[in-house]
């Protein structure tokens, strides 16, 4: 067994009483980065390392883990866990890495669900998260060609859009989708092999064949499974015996009808690192990209999250932070967490004003719909700003919008931005025209005129117009 510090040797002692008695997925996910945090007067307080871990420890396992404690530490008469999101950071030692103590097989199996560590002979997998499902993936505009492509493979794998390549920014959801393909494979075929990995996992394991000098074994064992997923593959850039063994590993799933993955942080044609002929082997198939979701899938995102765990948030919290965090969804969903954790933990319920101070610890300044003294106010905002927003949402770099292209692509934006001037920020006819490259005060007034034209009968440019508002914090 692994080094222990002091603290955790009575909690993994309890851990192999529970162990027993919980399906190896569950055990796994759940008490992951667990701990002891304190012991006093019969009671024993476990941390745990979110909300989602201490609910399901709570509702699922709590009679039988009061029972695992008292086995092994008789003093307890009562437990009570609580949430500690400093358990499982790097820098925090405290809680314990349940997958390098528990997760080793006196042989190979699998095991229901195959949300294993072990699969075929010798074949190690991630976790597959059980959690993450087609069913539960919010769609939005930014994400839908890419969810309805996942789900097809899920389907029908190996006989539709194989290999399915998915690419897209960092925390924007492609780990979720990934493993949601898996799962999904899997709810219609359980007798299905799917192994799902880092690049980086699958490149160790490479370094490791070769060291053994099995090679041949590596390559016979993984060209067995039903549906190879490879997460973050431009890692395997300048790594060449690793991009030969997938090359060939690729071209023997993919003859033979088994399904391949592969996520990216960029499309194929941009990973000029990796070989040629493993670039062509991408674009065979289907690509999609995940991009970051607009406003109104934000607010969706957040409000699934809340349904999920069943608690009941005030909308304005939860569209502060979808006006206030619009670069990665991971961050968002954590905002959203430890806002959860702290009202818990507080016995309160999170306002505009507590989920700003976690935003700000985030090193995020000037809120929208917060002043700097913290009252919640609706900001005044500059032009600059508001051609930025409108940019963003359009996805155009602010110097076009202000250019002298006259595409609709941009042409649109550039009047909907002089719109908001006028009517949000009431700046003059001749202040937008000077914004946007000294433009005639007649050309702001046309174009005015005509999106407040447009509003009254296209659905999708009031949509558009209202998200950008909220975006704007108003």
């Amino acid at each position: 067994m692994e080094s222990v510090l002091p603290g955790q040797d009575l909690w993994l002692r309890i851990l192999e009483k529970v162990e027993i008695e919980v399906k190896r997925p569950h055990f796994l996910t759940w008490f992951q980065n667990t701990a002891i945090l304190s012991f006093h007067d019969g009671l024993l307080v476990i941390g745990a390392p979110n909300i989602f871990a201490k609910d399901w420890l709570e509702n699922k396992l709590g009679a039988q883990l009061l029972e695992a404690v008292k086995t092994v530490y008789p003093e307890v008469r009562e437990i009570m866990i609580e949430v500690d999101p400093n358990l499982g950071l790097p820098e925090d030692l405290r809680g314990v890495d349940v997958t390098k103590f528990f997760a080793k097989e006196k042989k190979p199996r699998k095991l229901p669900g195959k949300q294993e560590v072990r699969l075929l002979e010798g074949i190690s997998s991630k976790c597959i998260n059980p959690k993450f499902t087609l069913q539960n993936y919010v769609i939005g505009p930014s994400n839908r060609l890419a969810h309805a492509a996942s789900m097809a493979v899920g389907m029908s794998p190996g006989s539709i859009y194989n290999p399915l390549f998915v690419y897209g920014g960092v925390g924007l959801g492609k780990t979720h989708l990934l493993q949601a393909t898996g799962n999904e494979i899997l709810r219609n075929d359980p007798d299905k092999v799917v192994v799902y990995m880092t690049s980086e996992r699958f490149t160790n394991e490479i370094v490791e064949a070769i060291g053994k000098r099995n090679s041949k074994d590596f390559k016979d064992r993984y060209r067995k499974v039903d549906c190879l997923i490879i997460d973050d593959i431009q890692f395997l850039a300048n790594k060449d015996r690793t991009q030969e063994e997938f090359f060939h590993t690729f071209n023997e799933l993919y003859d033979n009808g088994k399904q391949i993955i592969i996520s990216s942080d960029r499309p194929p044609k941009e990973l000029n690192e990796l070989e040629d002929r493993l670039v062509s082997r991408f674009e065979m198939g289907m690509i999609v990209d995940v991009q970051f979701p607009d406003y109104e899938t934000r607010l969706a995102i957040l409000h699934a999250k809340c349904r999920q765990h069943e608690i009941l948030i005030h909308a304005e919290v939860l569209e502060f932070i979808a006006t206030n965090i619009h670069d990665s969804i991971r961050e968002l969903e954590g905002v959203l967490i430890q806002a959860i954790a702290q009202a818990q933990l507080e016995h309160s319920t999170p306002t505009v004003r507590s989920v700003a101070k976690i935003i700000k610890k985030l090193g995020r300044d000037n809120l929208q719909g917060m002043d700097q003294q913290g009252s919640e106010v609706s900001r005044g905002l500059h032009s600059e700003e508001v051609i930025e927003i409108v940019a963003r949402y359009f996805r155009l770099p602010s110097d076009e919008l202000m250019g002298e292209s006259r595409k609709n692509a941009v042409l649109l934006p550039r009047q909907v931005a002089m719109y908001l001037l006028r009517n949000e920020l009431n700046l003059a006819y001749d202040q937008i025209g000077k914004e946007f490259g000294g433009k005639n005060h007649t050309t702001v007034i046309h174009a005015c005129d005509k999106i407040d034209m447009r509003l009254k009968k296209d659905k999708n440019l009031l949509r558009d117009v209202n998200s950008i508002k909220k975006e704007m914090g108003l």
